[in-house]
């Protein structure tokens, strides 16, 4: 975190933090002038690969339970946004996997709401993680739609727009009120901007003009040393 401050960011994430005691975290935090933007809740066994559980039947007490864990560990930092992770089902009934979805992120929204915080749901692609069962911003809209934008926020992915064909700039505008926050990433490649083709600027101007203030996250995979990597984010501040 003493990196991230001197590199210029202001707030940080990480999707399993719980290594480091809330309070303690929260303390350095604080002394460094930094902010936690979100975490992930209900993540499962990262050991055996899993990507979340809010997708799979019969998983859904340690799913809850591993939410709250999550809940807990976000009010103590002051996280605004818990992201549920879908995973990846291995049920064949794609019925029964969108009604455990469904009242998973119920739960999800129920328990947040008497927090003071929101659900914050990111749609992963295929390329990233092959059969996530949020794989696509239209899927992720259509679960915002159904608990409404009060309730859940979207997080939007360069990258991920990217690989389904989904143009941000023309996106944005009539979207912004959805986006709780976002992540960057370059494509091809998932490198930090500058090492493939998006064009970030007119992104980042669809963003200001539709009055986005919530926080920006890079989660891109280095092409060098992360510290030379954020050499971009002066321009970028």
């Amino acid at each position: 975190m003493d990196a991230a401050a001197a590199s210029g960011f202001t707030a940080v994430e990480h999707p399993q933090p719980f290594a480091m005691d809330a309070t303690a975290m929260r303390s350095i935090l604080d002394g460094l002038g930094l902010t936690f933007a979100q975490l992930a809740g209900g993540i499962g066994d990262a050991s055996k690969g899993e990507k979340g559980l809010a997708s799979l039947p019969g998983r859904q007490a340690e799913f809850r339970a591993g939410f709250d864990r999550a809940l807990e560990y976000a009010a103590i930092v002051g996280s605004p946004f818990v992201h549920p992770m879908a995973g990846v089902p291995t049920d064949s009934d794609s019925a029964r996997i969108r009604d455990v979805y469904l009242e998973n992120i119920g739960y999800a929204v129920e328990r947040t709401a008497s927090a003071g915080m929101k659900v914050l749901i990111e749609a992963i692609s295929s390329a990233a993680v092959p059969g996530y069962y949020m794989s696509t911003l239209d899927k992720a809209v259509e679960v915002q739609d159904f608990f409404g934008a009060e309730s859940v926020a979207l997080l939007i992915d360069t990258f991920h727009a990217a690989v389904t064909d989904v143009a941000l700039p023309d996106w944005i505008p009539a979207n912004a009120h959805r986006i709780g926050h976002v992540h960057i990433a370059d494509f091809p490649g998932r490198h930090e901007p500058g090492t493939g083709g998006i064009d970030f600027d007119t992104i980042l101007q669809a963003l200001e003009e539709a009055g986005f203030s919530g926080a920006i996250g890079f989660e891109y995979v280095p092409s060098t040393s992360t510290a030379e990597s954020v050499d971009f984010l002066a321009s970028w501040l």
